[in-house]
């Protein structure tokens, strides 16, 4: 279906579920025609104007003369008086004198006084654009019957120095318009600021000094990726520098399709795999397919470790690889540890992840289009994670503000999946422990805590949220809310609809690029993106301390602590929650420390201010990975 024309979709509130990309204006707004205001073009050429003259026309009340009261200007005047007195009334002009003519007048007539406030106005800003555009014109005028002329008079040397003064005061015009808008900018306010990242930048290249070995590979590497989209993605990934430590050819991941959504989705509809495998050339072969004298071969399967050290893929799997020349790894999922690899191959994930890993051009486009219509003339926005989904609420055993058919119904789906290995779970003693997402009301008032205002725009980052009155308080206090379902247009959307890991990256594009980026559970996006958004330089990414939360909205709740004393505590609870820097530091356990793709810093983000080179010590006694840093 054609898109209908209609309001903007960002300036009423979505209340009911309609899809706003259909109401779109079908035709770009048109500004209003100022032509008008460049149809009169003054003559400075009086041989005898100075400031007095000036003063004269202006008139002592500053009002604008008509026309007929400025009267014409003599045309007997040298060029070389040009020359001496426009810079000067240019510069005046500039500095925001009272200067008054017909050009900068609305309407013919007189009336009012232009102030140097009134100077800066965006229509007077447009009309002294016009008139430089002209002296300009003028200018390329002059040269060109210069140009043209077989012999330079003295008259001809003074038109030359015309055109150099009239260049001169067009440079020094930009450079006064280019202060003044820069003065009058609007301070960001505090809740869209991005935290203060000091001398912290992007570390991942590769040595430019440094070229790749070229080695017989030792074998072709099939890797089967598991989980949906952001599992897949840090998956290949880890992948990568898997087949780099064993020196293997990587052949072009395959995705999952019996997950959850069970997407048939291929790396090629998701991916840019010619982006991919042109990123990763200097570290890594890539290749489409098997080559036809492996193809028809049996691959060995393997499943590698969990959190597994370089080593493990040197002395346990590259043997394997060796000998069977094949091999395929069934999960991908966390097979690489945090902490304690070579440099040199966490910087490889970072680029793999950040660099290699583009979406597809269709997926790009239509991602940076919900883009732009969330900006609404560069309006911020918030891209809420709301893990409110059923699958995972079944997961968590969270049903906090659902009703009891549909927490049965949550309990069902929880014991008929049966690699999930939790099946009693108390509700209300896993919320008291912050171990549930974020209910939509709790979100609402986390956000409004915060210091979001109700006209904020939203996107919710998300499949389909559970519960059949769940989004109801949120829209209650923030109206201004979308998704991919209600921004895009049903014919965008046709290509992507049946995809659910296709409309996930698109979700992902829109959270990468949003101003302010909150999620409400640590799932896999939330890793990802999160750190994602610190390698692009510590967008603003807010994690809300949920076991904290909840006893505060509880105790809000009950009437124990008033909205004042409540947004004090939410703010002063989450001064430090918003994405600034700070190093991975290693966990007791793999499965309980900092993900890698949640904080890739130190590894690919480092204080240029202390410039260190991580040089890497195998340990030939122990065989274990050990590295130190050197200055």
């Amino acid at each position: 279906m054609s898109t209908a024309t209609g309001a903007n979709p960002l300036a009423v509130a979505p209340i009911t579920r309609r899809r706003i990309g259909d109401s779109l204006e079908t035709t770009t707004s048109e500004r209003p025609s100022i032509s008008s205001d460049y149809s009169n073009v003054v003559t400075i050429s009086s041989p005898d104007l100075d400031d007095a003259d000036a003063a004269a026309t202006v008139g002592t009340n500053g009002a604008c003369s008509s026309p007929s009261s400025m009267g014409s200007s003599s045309s007997s005047g040298s060029h070389y008086h040009h020359y001496h007195h426009h810079p000067t009334m240019i510069r005046y002009l500039l500095r925001g004198g009272k200067m008054k003519l017909p050009f900068l007048c609305d309407g013919g007539g007189g009336g009012g006084s232009t102030t140097a406030v009134g100077f800066l106005g965006r229509n007077v800003g447009r009309r002294i654009l016009g008139l430089l555009m002209v002296l300009v014109v003028a200018s390329l005028f002059i040269r060109v019957s210069l140009m043209s002329g077989h012999v330079m008079h003295r008259r001809d040397l003074n038109e030359l120095v015309v055109v150099r003064a009239l260049h001169e005061d067009w440079s020094m015009a930009q450079r006064a318009v280019t202060e003044n808008v820069a003065s009058h900018k609007l301070p960001i306010p505090e809740i869209w600021q991005k935290p203060e990242s000091g001398n912290y930048r992007q570390c991942a290249s590769r040595p430019k000094n440094r070229s790749r070995l070229r080695r017989k590979t030792n074998g072709y590497l099939l890797v089967h990726a598991n989980g949906g989209l952001n599992q897949m993605r840090t998956g290949i990934c880890d992948m990568v520098a898997a087949a780099k430590i064993m020196n293997a050819t990587l052949v072009l991941p395959l995705l999952d399709h019996e997950s959850f959504w069970t997407d048939p989705s291929t790396f090629k509809d998701i991916f840019d795999w010619r982006h991919f495998m042109n990123v990763l050339k200097d570290d890594v072969d890539i290749t489409e397919y098997l080559p036809p004298r492996y193809a028809a071969m049996r691959p060995l399967l393997k499943a590698p470790v969990s959190w597994s050290k370089s080593s493990y893929y040197r002395t346990e799997m590259l043997p394997l690889l060796k000998k069977h020349k094949v091999i395929k790894f069934t999960h991908t999922d966390s097979r690489l540890a945090n902490n304690g690899l070579p440099p040199s191959i966490q910087r490889l994930r970072c680029r793999a992840n950040y660099q290699a890993l583009a979406y597809s051009k269709e997926i790009q486009e239509l991602g940076e289009v919900l883009v732009n219509r969330l900006r609404n003339n560069t309006q911020p926005f918030i891209a809420l994670h709301l893990r409110y989904e059923k699958d995972m609420l079944a997961f968590t055993g969270c049903s906090h503000n659902l009703t009891s058919g549909e927490a049965e119904e949550l309990r069902i789906m929880r014991y008929n999946v049966k690699h999930w290995k939790e099946k009693e779970i108390d509700s209300r003693e896993r919320r008291v422990q912050g171990g549930c997402p974020m209910s939509p009301r709790e979100a609402a008032v986390f956000l409004k805590a915060m210091g979001y205002p109700s006209s904020t725009t939203v996107y919710i980052v998300a499949g389909e949220i559970y519960g059949g009155n769940s989004m109801d308080a949120f829209r209650e206090e923030y109206p201004n809310v979308f998704s991919h379902s209600t921004l895009a247009t049903e014919e965008e959307l046709e290509p992507f609809k049946a995809y659910q890991n296709r409309l996930a990256a698109l979700d992902y594009i829109v959270a990468l690029e949003s101003d302010v980026f909150v999620y409400t559970y640590d799932g896999n996006m939330a890793k990802a993106v999160q750190g994602h958004r610190r390698f692009e330089g510590f967008k603003k990414t807010i994690n809300p301390d949920r076991l904290n939360f909840v006893k505060l909205i509880d105790r809000l709740d009950e009437g124990v602590m008033s909205w004042e004393e409540f947004s004090s505590e939410v703010k002063r609870l989450h001064g430090d929650r918003i994405g600034a820097p700070y190093g991975r530091l290693p966990g007791e356990f793999p499965r309980l420390e900092e993900n890698f793709y949640a904080n890739p810093q130190p590894d690919c983000i480092c204080d240029k201010s202390q410039q260190t080179e991580q040089v890497w010590k195998p340990s030939l006694r122990t065989g274990s990975d050990r590295w130190k840093e050197s200055v």
